[in-house]
């Protein structure tokens, strides 16, 4: 006979066993503790508290008769109910239904089988004993989580946190926070402006007064991070809170859009930094989509540069309304090679084409509309870097100038419906050459307008905060390496704008235009960019010229303190939308200007170092130096 060996070496290990396993063990003691218990004291009061009389009565034995069976079935009908399926630290108004119908059910089935088993108990027993057990079993489940939130909330020793908003979104933040064995706050204030909640308490956490006690409220209770939970408020609201808590040292974080928040993106626990986006000071531009999606949609598309930031993010937008073709049309092959991929991956059944090339080929140009025949082109292919096209300025010409000029005439060659020319804020009464040559962009496009069946329009907005080689970027990396953070000149001033702001414009203007038209976004206020500068080191965690220096490094060749949008002949008129304008063109010789473009057009062959001075005889706004 063959050996048999015994594996003895399984042991029982209790320290494998699941947590969730023993809080249901623990759980189901408790409910068998809860059940006889209750059981026993409702006996007891329908006996008007009178021991002696329980004791000596025939109640008491038919209860310890039917203890066991009564346990069974409260047990099993707790199970049922999926009474311990329930999370209970995140217990609410569903678990404590379910609890009452739970001991209803119990306290009827029990009623009945002691009828049953005959077993004598007066009719006041069953009465108190569903009374008592929804009771008790609700303090035992209710008290845990309110046991666990308060040990959390005592023992955590979290950075001490001021919570802005005291409406359902702060709510839910501290809510969140509270119940959380993983959150690194611990809210001891609450700041609202609803003069009605203050002195109110929010989960034990008291609502101390309006915004203007922020700073007073960082000093007394020693807070170490602000929470913004105020996600229906404008930004113009949010940035005069971001202002008063700059006052503080304090590191600021932000609740989540009430957007975002909704569609299920994120959830309260994902609170983010402040970004500086937050500090532009106005709503973001509201955009009609149905205009967008009517010329779009089943529409051949061209994007020139459409693997820039503007480019790229012109693209995503298109692609999301449905065209019939969209083409992505750039000189960098990384960019194109990028953007193509996304859009492949979320739109699979769209038909994009990424092509590489440059719009000063104007052969390579006419064979891509003759081949596709676009019905709209958006123009962002330029040349942008202020102080490089100062040291460059002929390839800002060729590039900029004649790129535009040659896609305006394949547009008109191949009978494009329209052709939206992406300009810049620098083209009015510009100081550099990437302006000016803007401007001339503008002048083209105008001119073309009046002599084509193609309808020209231009964009004009101001600086785009993110885009490569922007200042934000470039702040961001020298906070990064510990500073210094350099800036032209403590007054300068810009205009901001997000990236999709700027390119819910262009497409917005392609469903307004009517041709000739410079589209203008009202920007809201300039912002300083030693502002800029100081607030983006504040939000890093870090001490403007004392853990970060700032260095003025003093105006860059063509650089001008303040921009303009637009030149005092063009007017204003608005449009449906009452954040964007319309600037008219401005009368010109038509004819002395194309005469002019030729002139320019030999000394950009030439390299001439002549090349401001005719831009300057152009664009009679330039007056470049030495010219």
């Amino acid at each position: 006979m063959k050996n048999i060996h015994y594996n003895n070496d399984k042991k029982f290990d209790v320290k494998k066993v699941p947590i969730k396993t023993w809080r249901i063990l623990l759980l189901i003691l408790i409910d068998i503790i809860v059940l006889n218990a209750v059981s026993f004291l409702a006996l007891v009061v329908a006996q008007d508290l009178d021991f002696i009389a329980v004791a000596k009565s025939d109640y008491l034995a038919s209860l310890i008769k039917f203890a066991v069976p009564y346990t069974v079935i409260g047990l099993g009908v707790f199970a049922l109910f999926r009474i311990y399926a329930s999370l209970w630290e995140y217990a609410s108004l569903d678990e404590a239904l379910r609890i009452v119908a739970a001991c209803l059910v119990i306290d009827s089935l029990s009623f009945i089988i002691m009828k049953f088993l005959l077993l004598k108990m007066p009719m006041s027993f069953h009465v108190l004993n569903g009374i008592f057990l929804a009771g008790f079993v609700l303090l035992t489940r209710f008290s845990y989580r309110l046991l666990r939130r308060n040990w959390l909330h005592i023992s955590r020793g979290g950075k001490r946190t001021l919570l802005v908003g005291a409406g359902r979104s702060g709510m839910l933040t501290i809510s969140d926070i509270q119940a959380s064995k993983n959150a690194t706050n611990r809210i001891v204030c609450v700041v609202d402006d609803d003069k009605n909640k203050w002195g109110q308490r929010m989960y034990g956490v008291t609502v101390i007064g309006g915004r203007e006690k922020i700073v007073e409220a960082v000093k007394k209770y020693s807070i170490e991070e602000i929470i913004l939970a105020v996600p229906s408020a404008t930004n113009a609201q949010r940035r005069e809170i971001i202002e008063i808590c700059h006052n503080t040292d304090c590191n600021l974080r932000i609740l989540p859009s009430l957007l975002q928040l909704s569609s299920g993106q994120v959830s309260i626990s994902q609170i983010r930094n402040v970004q500086i986006e937050d500090l532009l000071g106005r709503d973001s531009v509201n955009v009609d989509l149905s205009d967008i999606i009517g010329y779009v949609k089943g529409s051949t598309i061209i994007v020139t540069g459409g693997g820039g930031s503007i480019g790229s993010e012109l693209c995503r937008q298109i692609a999301a309304n449905s065209p019939k073709t969209l083409i992505i049309f750039d000189i960098y092959e990384n960019n194109a090679y990028d953007i193509q991929l996304e859009l492949k991956r979320k739109y699979p059944e769209l038909d994009i084409v990424a092509l590489i090339g440059s719009v000063r080929d104007e052969e390579r140009l006419d064979a891509i509309f003759e081949e596709f025949r676009p019905d709209y082109v958006f123009h962002a292919a330029a040349h942008k870097h202020v102080p490089l096209m100062e040291t460059s300025p002929n390839e800002a010409i060729k590039n900029n100038v004649f790129g535009t000029l040659n896609v305006a005439r394949a547009a008109d060659k191949y009978k494009a419906k329209r052709m939206l020319l992406i300009s810049t804020d620098k083209a009015v009464n510009p100081t550099n050459v990437m302006g000016a040559s803007k401007r001339i962009c503008e002048m083209i496009v105008q001119t073309m307008n009046n002599h084509s069946d193609t309808e020209y329009v231009a964009v004009r907005f101001g600086n785009v905060l993110g885009s490569n080689g922007s200042v934000i970027p470039l702040f961001k990396k020298q906070i990064e390496q510990g500073g210094p953070v350099t800036v032209t000149h403590r007054d300068i001033i810009r205009y901001f704008m997000t990236i999709p702001e700027a390119v819910s414009l262009v497409l917005q203007a392609g469903a307004y235009a009517k041709g000739g038209e410079i589209f203008v976004l009202d920007m809201g206020k300039p912002v300083r960019i030693d502002d800029l500068a100081r607030n983006m080191i504040k939000l890093s965690g870090f001490e403007p010229d004392v853990d970060i220096q700032i260095q003025y490094t003093g105006l860059r060749p063509g650089e001008k303190l303040y921009e303009e949008l637009l030149m005092c002949e063009e007017g204003m008129e608005r449009t449906a939308n009452e954040l964007i304008y319309i600037g008219h063109p401005i009368e010109m010789d038509e004819k002395e200007f194309v005469a002019s473009l030729r002139s320019l057009k030999t000394l950009c062959d030439q390299n001439s170092p002549d090349i401001r001075k005719a831009v300057g005889k152009i664009v009679n706004t330039y007056h470049p130096t030495g010219a």
